[in-house]
C-alpha cells in the first residue's frame, strides 16, 4: 500500500494532501521546512515506511520509519502545529491556516481505518512525501 503527501510550504507551517491509489483521504499539517531541524521543522520529501505503535500518551498512531537524521517521527492528532507537532505530521479534516486545521481526530480515524487493517495482514505500507508542484 502507498500513500502520497502532496505539501505546499509556508513560512509558518506546510499543508498537505494526504491520497490513496490517486482520492483525498483528508489534509495534513506540519511545521515549516526548516531544514530537518529536530523539532522545529517538518521531515524531508522521500519515501518512508510505515508502521503501528502505541504509546500511553497518544494512544495508537503510526511510525513514520528511517527518516534521516531523526527520531520518532509519528502520524498523530493535532490542530496546530506550532505548538503541537515536534516534527510529525497530524491529518486534518478542514486546514485554516498554514500548519493549522480542524477535525484532526476525525481525520487521524479514516487513515488508521484505512491503515491498519493492512498493517495486521502484515502489508507494507509507504509514505510517499513530495512536493505539489513535483
Amino acid at each position: 500500500m502507498q500513500l502520497e503527501l502532496t505539501r505546499t510550504y509556508y513560512s509558518k507551517g506546510t499543508n498537505g494532501i494526504l491520497s490513496y491509489e490517486g482520492r483525498p483521504l483528508c489534509h495534513t499539517i506540519e511545521l515549516p521546512w526548516k531544514n530537518n531541524l529536530a523539532g522545529v521543522s517538518c521531515i524531508p520529501e522521500g519515501m518512508y515506511a510505515l508502521v503501528k505503535r502505541y504509546s500511553a500518551r497518544l494512544q495508537w498512531h503510526l511510525w513514520v520509519r528511517k527518516v534521516p537524521g531523526r527520531e520518532c517521527i509519528l502520524i498523530h492528532p493535532a490542530n496546530n502545529a506550532i505548538k503541537e507537532l515536534r516534527g510529525c505530521i497530524a491529518p486534518v479534516a478542514i486546514v485554516t491556516d498554514p500548519g493549522c486545521g480542524l477535525q484532526s481526530r476525525n481525520a487521524f480515524n479514516r487513515l488508521i481505518a484505512l491503515v491498519f487493517p493492512a498493517l495486521e495482514r502484515a502489508q507494507e505500507v509507504w509514505l510517499i512525501i513530495k512536493a505539489v508542484n513535483s
